[in-house]
């Protein structure tokens, strides 16, 4: 008996320290202690604030040298320590590579992507944490996580140069920024700074992934700025640029998935300094003097006029026509910029007073206009019109009928009291654009950054020649003038792939010029990931501006709900497709339908605070220089902005959140059953071997529904019994398939498509007694710290 009882202790020993593993995984306020070295090592601190993030760059040619500076706090009551992990960008070749704690170096080293994958799927299996599967594929640099003491902080410091990849004329720079990759809190502040300094003239700066501030320093040297505060990064941050002798670049980029059509963008940049290279324009100036431009918008009317006038070139003309219950012009035919006369004494003079006879004044300005010269009317006004011609499509068609076709229409609507469809529509028919200046905005501010912009025509009229590639469904549809230190960013859709030469034509002060750029690559698949979703954001502005300016139209109706659905581009007007229902039925279900006309009706009134702020948002589609950040929503309320996140863009897929599944929006169960895959198992892997593309789609969480190579596969957490079953590694569009053969479990799931059941959770206080020998070998993972969130942030 005597000898039973040492190991009736151990037993006892080892089931206590089990259940207490368990329990202390169900709490974030119990510290886990182990006596030996976790292997792996804890690689994310729950709960561990960083302060601050900034991110310095420094990029000559094509070498990057990037400098990182991380303040890690832990506001807990214990110890924290763990391993550090920083995957490396795609394709990076380090030459340099520094770590630095609180100014002490730590030992460091890199892992190839190999070796990185390994420890990867190994956290996977035992912290069931998908979320560094998102790097699979890329080298990773390892450090031992310094321990922080409770309430203290510790800087990080590392440097690491590479050389940056160039395709199609563009370099290409990655910082992977995930927060999840060192904590579940979101950084206190965050800052993305990149200096780019060339040999030759530096064209294109772009960034598809994150609104960036830009400021050229010449042709040379270029700064490139991010800041934001209390940010969870979705997203690794990238930025392309490019150097080119030529006055304008262009450079393409494309995207194809087989048995599609594919997307193609359009980088197009002329130079910084024109010198002798802008084109000599003609500037009229249409101000509402009426009596609601009483006080301060009159005031920062007259400084938005003064601005424009004082930063014409010296080859511009201009006039100005006011306009009130009549109208009142500087001068009576436009004025050279060299000799402007007392202008500033005649804007001085201006007071507000009358009604607001927006047709007069038009067709005073159409009168002005000189045939042979380019024109911006600059037409700034606060109210509906209510002298002259007041009936808006009697108004739109007078003007239409005399205003030449080489002028541009630049309308501002100051406050909410404007007709926007006599705006927008004014602006589409003359090749301008409408900016909404609201209540409390500057109004000089913004005419006075508008025409910084366009001050300098360096190319009129253009067209665009894509050779023997078909493209179609070109946004923007009318292609504006090209201004120097400006880019166009043109996006659409392309039928055949192939080589072709682009040949960008239009109007230099009245003579036809044409630039070609011969060999540019439409792929025939892969590509720049993120095109799709860009394209998808200009055709539903462009097509909710349609409705709302021409009246409803059932076909625009279904073409927005289809992009909506399959990229999950969502706007205030289409928020009803994020609610918790079957995402197959909303394409072709009536009362879904029914909805989406109703919400995209043209609102009651063409004025007023909600018909200039559907305005601006269709506005902000249409001219999106990237995709549309990821919108958040709650299921089932319909409100912009919430805090829940029922639909994410990974890439060129959507994801959205059905019962707890995050379901492919490309998944159409007349295809075929999905296969089920149990999360972390062999076959699990064996996929992410098969499409090594697919560890960011995975990194979502445990319970997935995902469509590879035309293939359908449900990640479930739930167990299931593995069978042997095919693994499709290429396209079907492929001639001769590559197959790897895995074990899976058995497809059953029907064509109506029901999430897997979850797991059941043990009720408070109980432990089943498998869980909690499974729970054991934990104890060797997580070093000191506590329990990791099971899936991504995003799932």
């Amino acid at each position: 008996m005597k000898k039973i009882k040492p190991l009736l202790f151990v037993v006892v020993v080892l089931i206590a320290a089990a259940l207490l593993t368990q329990a202390a995984l169900a709490q974030d306020d119990i510290p886990i202690v182990v006596t030996e070295e976790p292997i792996p090592p804890r690689w994310r601190l729950d709960g561990l604030e960083i302060p601050y993030q900034r991110v310095d760059v420094r990029i000559d040619g094509q070498v990057a040298t990037t400098h990182i500076e991380q303040l890690f706090r832990n506001p807990t009551d214990w110890l924290l320590e763990g391993t550090y992990f920083f995957p490396l960008p795609p394709g990076a070749a380090v030459s340099q590579l520094t770590m630095w704690v609180d100014g002490q170096p730590i030992e460091a080293k890199i892992l190839a992507k190999d070796e990185a994958r390994a420890i990867y799927d190994e956290i996977v299996r035992q912290l069931r944490d998908p979320a560094l599967l998102e790097y699979v594929g890329t080298d990773a640099v390892q450090a031992n996580v310094f321990p922080i003491p409770p309430g203290e902080e510790r800087l990080v410091e590392i440097e690491y140069t590479n050389l940056l990849p160039a395709e199609n004329g563009l370099v290409h720079y990655r910082y992977p920024q995930t927060a999840d990759l060192y904590t579940n809190v979101p950084l206190g502040e965050q800052s993305i700074r990149v200096e780019v300094t060339s040999d030759e003239a530096i064209r294109t700066i772009y960034s598809p992934t994150h609104p960036v501030a830009i400021s050229r320093d010449g042709e040379f040297r270029a700064v490139v700025g991010y800041e934001a505060n209390n940010v969870s990064p979705e997203q690794d941050f990238e930025l392309y640029y490019t150097v080119s002798p030529e006055a304008i670049g262009l450079n393409l980029l494309t995207y194809k998935e087989p048995g599609e059509d594919g997307f193609f963008l359009l980088l197009v940049t002329p130079g910084v300094e024109t010198g002798e290279s802008a084109v000599a324009k003609d500037v009229i100036l249409v101000l509402d003097t009426s009596g609601s431009m009483e006080g301060s918008k009159l005031i920062q009317a007259k400084d938005a006029v003064s601005y424009v006038v004082e930063h014409l070139n010296p080859a511009d003309r201009f006039n100005i026509v006011t306009f009130s219950t009549g109208t009142y012009a500087y001068e009576r035919d436009l004025m050279p910029a060299s000799e402007p006369g007392a202008y500033q004494q005649f804007i001085n003079s201006l007071t507000a007073v009358g009604g607001t006879n927006i047709s007069e004044a038009l067709l005073e300005a159409a009168a002005l206009v000189d045939p042979q010269r380019p024109t911006t009317i600059i037409f700034l006004t606060d109210g509906l019109a209510t002298e002259g011609v007041t009936e808006t499509p009697l108004l739109l068609q007078t003007v239409a009928a005399q205003m030449p076709k080489n002028a541009r229409l630049f309308a501002f609507g100051v406050g909410d009291d404007v007709d926007t469809t006599l705006l927008d529509t004014l602006a589409q028919n003359h090749r301008g654009a409408t900016t909404y200046v609201r209540p409390g905005e500057a109004i000089d501010e913004t005419v006075s950054s508008f025409y910084a912009k366009v001050g300098s025509p360096v190319l009129t009229d253009i067209s665009l020649d894509t050779g023997e590639i078909r493209v179609n469904q070109i946004y923007p549809v009318q292609l504006p003038d090209l201004f120097a230190g400006s880019q166009l960013v043109v996006a659409g859709r392309y039928r055949d792939d192939g080589t072709a030469t682009i040949a960008l034509s239009g109007e230099v002060d009245g003579e036809q010029q044409v630039f070609r750029y011969p060999d540019q690559q439409f792929l025939a698949e892969g590509g720049e990931a993120f095109i799709p979703r860009l394209w998808a954001t200009r055709a539903i502005g462009h097509m909710m501006q349609q409705i709302r300016l021409q009246g409803e139209n059932p076909e625009l109706v279904q073409s927005i709900v289809n992009l909506s659905t399959r990229y999950g581009i969502i706007t205030p007007y289409t928020s009803f497709l994020i609610e918790e229902k079957d995402i197959f039925a909303q394409t072709g279900d009536a009362p879904v339908m029914e909805a989406a006309a109703e919400e995209l009706a043209a609102p009651a009134s063409v004025s007023g605070a909600e018909a200039v702020e559907r305005a601006e948002v269709e506005s902000g589609l249409l001219s999106a220089q990237a995709p549309l950040p990821q919108a958040t929503f709650a299921p089932g309320d319909g409100e912009f902005g919430s805090s829940t996140q029922p639909m994410v863009s990974i890439g060129s897929k959507t994801f959205f959140q059905r019962s707890g599944v995050w379901v492919d929006s490309t998944f159409d169960p007349v295809q075929g059953d999905p296969l089920q895959v149990p999360f972390a198992s062999q076959a699990y892997f064996d996929l992410l071997t098969a499409w090594p593309e697919a560890g960011s789609y995975l990194a979502l969480g445990e319970e997935i529904l995902l469509v590879l190579g035309g293939q359908a596969y449900q990640i479930t957490a739930s167990a299931a019994e593995e069978v042997a079953v095919t693994i499709v590694v290429s396209p079907p569009a492929a001639e001769v398939p590559v197959e790897e053969t895995s074990e899976v479990p058995d497809a059953n799931v029907g064509a109506n498509f029901t999430p897997a059941a979850q797991p059941t959770e043990p009720a408070a206080g109980g432990l089943p007694v498998c869980s909690a020998a499974l729970a054991l070998p934990l104890l060797l993972v997580v070093g000191y710290g506590f329990n990791g969130r099971r899936g991504r942030r995003r799932g």
